[in-house]
């Protein structure tokens, strides 16, 4: 009987039990093999993460407002960068000022995020520049480039991005509001004597050199007496000037980068940056000089002139300035974390 009892467990062994076990034997290797693997890429993963500012973790995905059509569009950060780093500079600027674009533009964008939440409802920033800065997107983007430099251009821009995941510029550890510009036609501008209110410390005026190899560096516009009348009119209905009078057109006040502060044009005296706005010009660093029947306008720069000039931060770039020297040349006593 005990002979017959074992021979019955045997029998159940080999057929049921062994099997299941050489069955599951390596499987349970492989799934603990698996586990190991995702826990050492969650481990991987958190160390980055620990290196990565608050800040920026906060704002990983971005809701971006298309102002044309009013649609609202959620971004991982680095994907919408590219659309703005190809929007805002030319992929053939120098990597190190393509990446101190993507950095000051991160920068914008959490501040933006972070300060203008009423701005655009649901949306943390919208594709203006006027407004907030240029986006485009990659096709747009492609359309617009030559076709066979296209692909290499956006993969150079996708790389000067993807080089600086995480990194944005601190000002007592806190995002700064990172303006940014063309061409400061040789010296930028503080934010208080362009638009008054704040006076940021990290938006000095700093010399810039080398912008004037560029195109943006100087302008001119000619207007006649006729053009000038109407575009005052256009804003001030009561506008009225005589062109026989020695004084009809004078410069107020200068900034301390020679940029037009007030000016008096007939019987208006108006801020220098609405006369860049009434006038077209591009930027309020200019002089003038009535010739006959025109006025003509000469104009140093592009843009409102503070915060990081595009051009310059080329320029510097091309003289072996790495990103972070272009940053904390025109961003005061910062830190890029």
């Amino acid at each position: 009987m005990k002979k017959a009892i074992f021979y019955i467990i045997g029998f159940i062994t080999i057929v049921f039990i062994l099997p299941v076990i050489f069955t599951a034997s390596p499987k349970s290797q492989e799934t603990i093999a698996q586990e190991e693997n995702q826990k050492q890429d969650t481990e991987e993963k958190n160390i980055k993460t620990e290196n990565m500012n608050p800040y920026y973790l906060k704002y990983q995905k971005i809701k971006l407002l298309h102002t044309e059509t009013g649609e609202i569009e959620e971004l991982d950060m680095n994907e919408y960068l590219y659309g703005v780093v190809s929007a805002e500079m030319p992929a053939s600027y120098e990597k190190e000022a393509l990446k101190a674009q993507a950095i000051v533009a991160r920068t914008y964008t959490i501040y933006q995020a972070m300060n203008n939440g009423s701005k655009h409802e649901n949306a943390d920033i919208c594709d203006d520049y006027a407004c907030c800065q240029a986006w485009i997107s990659k096709e747009d983007r492609f359309a617009k480039w030559n076709e066979n430099e296209a692909e290499t251009n956006w993969q150079k821009i996708v790389e000067c991005v993807d080089d600086t995941t995480g990194k944005i510029i601190l000002y007592d550890e806190k995002p700064i509001n990172a303006f940014f510009h063309s061409n400061s036609g040789g010296i930028t501008e503080t934010s208080l004597n362009i638009w008054g209110g704040i006076d940021y410390p990290y938006l000095k005026s700093v010399e810039t050199s080398g912008e004037d190899g560029y195109n943006q560096y100087s302008s001119e516009v000619v207007l006649s007496k006729e053009e000038l009348i109407n575009k005052m009119k256009e804003k001030y209905s009561d506008f009225e000037i005589d062109f026989n009078t020695e004084e009809c057109i004078k410069i107020l006040e200068l900034t301390s980068s020679n940029r037009v502060k007030t000016i008096k044009i007939g019987n208006k005296e108006i801020a220098g940056t609405e006369a860049r706005s009434i006038l077209g010009l591009k930027s309020t660093n200019f002089t003038f000089e009535i010739d006959g029947e025109n006025i003509k306008f000469s104009v140093k720069g592009y843009g409102h002139g503070v915060g990081m000039s595009q051009t310059g931060a080329d320029g510097m770039a091309k003289t072996g300035a790495n990103y972070e020297e272009i940053i904390k040349h025109f961003y005061t006593d910062v830190e890029i974390k």
